[in-house]
């Protein structure tokens, strides 16, 4: 099983959260109710589902005994997550034998893997549908109302789903995902991805800016471009110019790259900030730090999974750099960003690992000073390289107690990391109520770090930039007050 801890691309809060949107009409007449797991990929993936859909005569339904079809979008990257969908199916079926119109269906990444045992064996479902395939959707269904069981699993080199505007999935109005391209090529050896997903492709950027562009305009001020590897984005545009882009990005005759991208969108406004995620340490360059560097509204925060400290292991992952030249580029994006917020992965008991091999990856943490982590224990998921060479040989145990270690030094560094923000001032987006409190504000700073601060003494609203001085913090949190409104990018 693979666990983890602190991450927003992977929010345990958010599994099995259920679409709901305010722009959806009521007058269908079906009903979709959808339930998401794993990363903040699929969520967006639900976002598209839920647009097809809409767009052939269905409306969201909140609950699952009203629908006409129950949709499980999945995840294959966690045991858990195999089990947590059997149990949900089997919960939908006892619905199903009251209603029997009622059309089951599980899509995404765990689709491929499990049809046969979803359809034949185990009868849980009426249709499985690929992260490829969604635009079958609709035919598949009426597939499924005819009895049949529908699939289409078929993984595509060219579907990136750029002519699709995604309902906003529970949007809280201010931030929003916005997809640019699909698939991984890295075969990392622990890693469904590559077989779940398919190879890499990037979405028309012309499609990009345009989706950056409305979401601006309709009061959304912050947006995190989101791909499995989104420094490996490279298109060549084709002849149409209608979008806003720089003179590199439209012209024909070169590609644009990921750095370009990115700065074509922090330009679309100063009151729009800009995030991405998640880089893999082997492709970001020189060109995106500078970038990032020269642009206030870019956030000076960057996700860059380490996996394991130790070469041994980074080479049986085969994450194709060593040890130390991933220390270089901490250091890199430290020298051209210095105040810049980093994260990773870490991933506990891979195959052969030793005792010296975990002490490398507490020693690199030490040295990165992560301001957080997403960290695992590992075993093995079928169908990856690691399953078909290696034994996973490491005790359960043993791998429960590296991790432990590993989460606990996370928590001092995380803890250093926000006490070293007290007496700063920050420029906070703030994204609503804080959960503790409705008379608290909570927001987000340029790092990614959480901020929390009264409400009192001024009249903002969600939406609003606001200068907060950090005053005290807790591990996960930093807590401060209001001093101003930051009227440059309100």
């Amino acid at each position: 099983m693979l666990e983890l801890t602190n991450t927003r691309l992977h929010d345990e809060n958010r599994q099995g959260e259920i679409y709901a949107s305010a722009t959806a009409s009521h007058d269908q007449h079906k009903k979709f109710y959808i339930e998401s797991y794993g990363c903040q990929m699929n969520f967006a993936d639900s976002e598209i589902i839920a647009s097809i859909l809409h767009d052939n005569g269905f409306g969201a339904t909140r609950d699952y005994e009203e629908a006409d079809l129950v949709l499980l979008n999945t995840c294959s990257i966690r045991e858990k997550a195999e089990q947590t969908i059997r149990s949900r199916l089997h919960i939908f079926r006892q619905v199903k034998r009251h209603k029997p119109s009622l059309l089951i269906g599980v899509l995404g990444c765990m689709a491929e893997r499990l049809k046969s045992k979803f359809l034949e064996e185990e009868k849980l479902v009426d249709l499985v549908v690929g992260p490829d395939a969604y635009r079958t959707l609709p035919g598949l269904i009426e597939e499924a109302e005819s009895g049949q069981k529908a699939v289409n699993v078929l993984l595509s080199r060219e579907e990136t789903y750029a002519d699709i505007s995604p309902i906003r999935l529970n949007s809280n109005g201010i931030t929003a995902f916005v997809s640019i391209m699909r698939g991984c090529n890295n075969m990392c050896s622990f890693c469904v991805v590559p077989f779940t997903r398919g190879r890499e492709r990037s979405r028309d950027a012309h499609s990009i800016i345009r989706e950056c562009e409305d979401l601006f305009s309709e009061g959304y001020r912050e947006i995190t471009l989101l791909g499995q590897n989104v420094d490996s984005y490279y298109w060549y545009p084709s002849s149409n110019k209608s979008a806003n882009l720089d003179p590199a990005v439209t012209c024909n005759e070169e590609a644009v790259t990921f750095a370009m991208l990115l700065e074509t969108v922090a330009k679309i406004s100063p009151r729009l900030r800009v995030r991405f995620s998640t880089s893999h340490p082997k492709d970001i360059t020189d060109d995106v730090l500078h970038v990032m560097s020269r642009h206030e509204n870019i956030c000076k925060y960057i996700h860059l999974p380490v996996q394991s400290g130790s070469t041994r292991i980074l080479q049986l992952m085969n994450r194709t750099y060593t040890r130390e030249w991933y220390m270089a580029k901490i250091n890199r994006i430290r020298e051209i960003m210095p105040d810049c917020g980093i994260s990773s992965d870490i991933i506990s008991g891979f195959c052969t690992e030793t005792e010296d091999d975990h002490q490398d990856t507490l020693e690199l943490m030490k040295f990165a000073r992560y301001d957080m982590s997403y960290m695992f224990y590992y075993s093995e998921r079928p169908g990856t390289l690691a399953a078909k060479r290696y034994q996973d040989d490491v005790p359960e145990e043993i791998k429960k107690k590296r991790l432990d270690e590993i989460v606990k030094l996370q928590n001092r560094l995380s803890q250093q990391s926000n006490k070293d923000d007290i007496g700063k001032i920050f420029n906070v987006l703030i994204e609503g109520n804080s959960k503790k409190s409705a008379d608290d504000w909570m927001g987000r700073n340029t790092q990614n770090k959480v901020v929390v601060f009264p409400k009192k003494g001024f009249d903002f609203t969600k939406g609003d930039f606001v200068l907060v001085k950090i005053n005290s913090c807790t591990g996960a949190t930093l807590i401060g007050e209001a001093i101003a409104s930051d009227l440059s990018t309100n």
